[in-house]
Protein backbone atom coordinates (compact mmCIF):
# COMPACT_ATOMS: atom_id res chain seq x y z
CA UNK A 1 0.00 0.00 0.00
CA UNK A 2 1.35 3.09 -0.93
CA UNK A 3 2.06 5.85 2.22
CA UNK A 4 -0.65 7.94 2.93
CA UNK A 5 0.08 11.62 1.57
CA UNK A 6 -0.37 14.27 4.41
CA UNK A 7 -1.76 17.56 2.88
CA UNK A 8 0.01 20.85 3.83
CA UNK A 9 -1.45 24.12 3.84
CA UNK A 10 0.05 26.55 1.18
CA UNK A 11 3.05 28.41 2.47
CA UNK A 12 3.24 26.55 5.70
CA UNK A 13 6.94 26.26 6.86
CA UNK A 14 8.24 22.19 6.52
CA UNK A 15 8.44 21.53 9.93
CA UNK A 16 12.28 20.59 11.15
CA UNK A 17 13.16 17.49 13.33
CA UNK A 18 14.68 19.00 15.94
CA UNK A 19 15.05 22.94 17.69
CA UNK A 20 18.30 24.11 16.69
CA UNK A 21 19.60 28.22 15.86
CA UNK A 22 22.16 26.89 13.05
CA UNK A 23 22.34 29.72 10.82
CA UNK A 24 20.60 32.39 13.07
CA UNK A 25 22.14 35.70 13.97
CA UNK A 26 20.36 36.48 17.20
CA UNK A 27 20.46 40.21 19.06
CA UNK A 28 20.35 39.81 22.51
CA UNK A 29 19.89 43.12 24.90
CA UNK A 30 21.77 42.82 28.50
CA UNK A 31 24.38 39.97 28.40
CA UNK A 32 26.81 41.33 30.57
CA UNK A 33 25.31 39.30 33.44
CA UNK A 34 22.47 37.17 34.38
CA UNK A 35 19.53 36.07 32.23
CA UNK A 36 20.70 37.26 29.27
CA UNK A 37 24.34 35.99 29.51
CA UNK A 38 22.55 32.68 30.31
CA UNK A 39 20.38 33.02 27.22
CA UNK A 40 24.01 34.13 25.06
CA UNK A 41 25.26 30.65 26.38
CA UNK A 42 22.51 28.44 25.43
CA UNK A 43 21.77 30.11 22.17
CA UNK A 44 25.15 29.49 21.10
CA UNK A 45 25.07 25.86 22.33
CA UNK A 46 21.64 25.66 19.88
CA UNK A 47 23.94 26.59 16.96
CA UNK A 48 23.38 30.40 16.46
CA UNK A 49 25.73 31.83 14.15
CA UNK A 50 28.80 33.75 15.10
CA UNK A 51 31.77 34.53 13.27
CA UNK A 52 33.78 34.37 16.28
CA UNK A 53 35.08 32.36 19.13
CA UNK A 54 32.87 33.88 21.38
CA UNK A 55 29.44 36.01 21.00
CA UNK A 56 30.18 39.52 19.71
CA UNK A 57 29.57 41.93 22.07
CA UNK A 58 28.18 45.79 21.14
CA UNK A 59 28.36 48.11 23.66
CA UNK A 60 25.10 50.18 23.42
CA UNK A 61 22.69 52.13 25.54
CA UNK A 62 19.48 50.57 25.51
CA UNK A 63 17.47 53.19 26.39
CA UNK A 64 18.30 55.05 23.81
CA UNK A 65 16.71 53.80 20.33
CA UNK A 66 19.22 55.71 18.05
CA UNK A 67 21.99 53.81 19.67
CA UNK A 68 20.00 50.26 19.42
CA UNK A 69 18.99 51.14 15.80
CA UNK A 70 22.78 52.04 15.60
CA UNK A 71 23.59 48.38 16.79
CA UNK A 72 21.27 46.41 14.81
CA UNK A 73 22.94 47.65 11.61
CA UNK A 74 26.22 47.04 12.91
CA UNK A 75 24.61 43.65 13.41
CA UNK A 76 23.31 43.17 9.99
CA UNK A 77 26.24 45.14 8.22
CA UNK A 78 29.02 42.57 9.44
CA UNK A 79 26.61 39.29 9.21
CA UNK A 80 24.27 40.07 6.62
CA UNK A 81 21.32 39.26 8.36
CA UNK A 82 19.05 39.47 11.83
CA UNK A 83 16.79 36.55 12.79
CA UNK A 84 15.70 37.29 15.91
CA UNK A 85 15.50 39.29 19.29
CA UNK A 86 15.11 39.06 22.99
CA UNK A 87 14.35 42.50 24.58
CA UNK A 88 15.95 41.52 27.91
CA UNK A 89 17.60 44.33 29.61
CA UNK A 90 15.30 46.27 32.22
CA UNK A 91 14.35 47.36 35.40
CA UNK A 92 11.55 47.39 37.56
CA UNK A 93 10.07 50.25 38.72
CA UNK A 94 6.87 50.22 41.63
CA UNK A 95 5.06 53.06 41.54
CA UNK A 96 0.92 53.58 41.71
CA UNK A 97 -0.36 52.87 38.08
CA UNK A 98 -2.05 56.35 37.63
CA UNK A 99 0.75 57.90 38.80
CA UNK A 100 2.80 59.55 36.17
CA UNK A 101 6.10 58.95 35.55
CA UNK A 102 8.06 62.08 35.97
CA UNK A 103 11.75 61.45 34.88
CA UNK A 104 11.97 60.40 31.10
CA UNK A 105 15.04 58.35 31.66
CA UNK A 106 12.95 55.84 34.16
CA UNK A 107 10.46 55.72 31.85
CA UNK A 108 12.28 54.43 28.94
CA UNK A 109 14.46 52.34 31.29
CA UNK A 110 11.09 50.34 32.32
CA UNK A 111 8.97 50.71 28.98
CA UNK A 112 12.30 50.34 26.30
CA UNK A 113 11.64 46.70 25.34
CA UNK A 114 9.05 47.60 23.49
CA UNK A 115 10.80 50.41 20.79
CA UNK A 116 14.12 47.98 20.78
CA UNK A 117 11.66 45.43 19.64
CA UNK A 118 10.08 47.64 17.14
CA UNK A 119 13.64 48.38 15.80
CA UNK A 120 14.26 45.01 15.24
CA UNK A 121 10.78 44.32 13.72
CA UNK A 122 11.58 47.07 10.89
CA UNK A 123 14.76 46.04 10.25
CA UNK A 124 13.14 42.31 9.75
CA UNK A 125 10.72 43.72 7.34
CA UNK A 126 13.30 45.73 5.46
CA UNK A 127 15.49 42.66 4.86
CA UNK A 128 12.45 40.49 4.32
CA UNK A 129 13.25 37.76 6.84
CA UNK A 130 10.91 36.19 8.98
CA UNK A 131 12.08 37.52 12.07
CA UNK A 132 11.19 36.20 16.02
CA UNK A 133 11.14 38.86 18.95
CA UNK A 134 11.07 37.06 22.81
CA UNK A 135 10.29 39.96 25.43
CA UNK A 136 12.09 38.97 29.23
CA UNK A 137 8.73 39.37 31.26
CA UNK A 138 8.04 38.68 34.56
CA UNK A 139 5.31 36.13 36.68
CA UNK A 140 4.75 39.33 38.71
CA UNK A 141 3.29 41.11 35.59
CA UNK A 142 1.91 37.67 33.61
CA UNK A 143 -0.41 38.83 30.51
CA UNK A 144 -1.04 37.22 27.23
CA UNK A 145 -0.18 38.94 24.44
CA UNK A 146 -2.35 39.22 21.18
CA UNK A 147 -1.03 37.81 17.78
CA UNK A 148 1.00 39.63 15.47
CA UNK A 149 2.23 39.60 12.07
CA UNK A 150 6.21 39.25 13.56
CA UNK A 151 6.16 36.58 16.02
CA UNK A 152 6.03 38.28 19.40
CA UNK A 153 6.30 36.27 22.61
CA UNK A 154 7.50 36.49 25.95
CA UNK A 155 9.11 34.55 28.92
CA UNK A 156 8.36 34.96 32.16
CA UNK A 157 10.70 33.89 34.87
CA UNK A 158 10.40 32.88 38.44
CA UNK A 159 13.38 33.75 41.13
CA UNK A 160 16.59 33.87 39.10
CA UNK A 161 20.27 33.60 40.62
CA UNK A 162 21.38 37.00 39.53
CA UNK A 163 23.99 39.63 40.70
CA UNK A 164 20.77 41.68 40.87
CA UNK A 165 18.55 39.08 43.23
CA UNK A 166 21.69 38.68 45.71
CA UNK A 167 19.70 39.58 48.41
CA UNK A 168 16.42 36.63 48.12
CA UNK A 169 18.33 34.06 49.56
CA UNK A 170 19.33 36.04 52.52
CA UNK A 171 15.93 37.25 53.57
CA UNK A 172 15.38 36.13 57.13
CA UNK A 173 12.47 34.53 56.29
CA UNK A 174 14.09 32.56 53.35
CA UNK A 175 14.15 29.43 54.46
CA UNK A 176 10.71 29.76 56.51
CA UNK A 177 9.30 30.51 52.87
CA UNK A 178 10.79 27.21 51.42
CA UNK A 179 9.50 24.89 53.87
CA UNK A 180 5.93 25.80 52.76
CA UNK A 181 6.69 25.38 48.96
CA UNK A 182 6.22 22.66 46.80
CA UNK A 183 8.35 21.84 43.56
CA UNK A 184 11.50 23.41 43.20
CA UNK A 185 12.86 25.45 46.46
CA UNK A 186 15.39 27.10 44.81
CA UNK A 187 16.17 30.11 43.16
CA UNK A 188 16.92 29.43 38.65
CA UNK A 189 20.21 29.47 37.17
CA UNK A 190 20.11 31.56 34.29
CA UNK A 191 20.93 29.14 32.04
CA UNK A 192 17.89 27.01 33.17
CA UNK A 193 15.58 29.46 31.31
CA UNK A 194 17.38 29.63 27.48
CA UNK A 195 15.44 26.41 26.11
CA UNK A 196 12.42 27.95 25.99
CA UNK A 197 14.05 30.82 24.38
CA UNK A 198 16.00 28.67 22.06
CA UNK A 199 12.45 27.16 21.00
CA UNK A 200 10.56 30.45 20.51
CA UNK A 201 13.68 31.62 18.30
CA UNK A 202 14.02 28.86 16.03
CA UNK A 203 11.69 28.01 13.08
CA UNK A 204 9.98 25.20 15.06
CA UNK A 205 7.36 27.84 16.65
CA UNK A 206 6.61 28.61 13.27
CA UNK A 207 3.18 28.69 14.37
CA UNK A 208 3.56 30.07 17.98
CA UNK A 209 3.21 33.67 18.52
CA UNK A 210 1.11 35.98 21.11
CA UNK A 211 2.42 33.33 24.19
CA UNK A 212 3.62 33.55 27.37
CA UNK A 213 5.76 30.64 28.76
CA UNK A 214 6.44 31.15 32.52
CA UNK A 215 9.84 29.43 33.37
CA UNK A 216 8.59 29.57 37.43
CA UNK A 217 9.92 26.74 39.59
CA UNK A 218 8.31 27.72 42.69
CA UNK A 219 6.35 30.57 41.43
CA UNK A 220 2.62 29.76 41.40
CA UNK A 221 3.32 26.61 43.29
CA UNK A 222 1.38 28.11 46.83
Amino acid sequence: MAPKQVRRSVGAPRPSHGITLAGKVIAITGVNQGIGLGIAEVCLANSAKVKYPNFKYIQTNVTEEPSVEKAIDMIVENEGRIDGMVANAGMTKRQPALQPYSNIDIFSQVFGAFPRAQIAARKFIALGIKGFIVFAASMTSYRPNRAAPIWVNSISPGSVKTTMAYYVEKAPDWDLKMSYYGGMPRLAMPQELGGAYVYLLSDTASYTTGIDIPIAGIVGAW
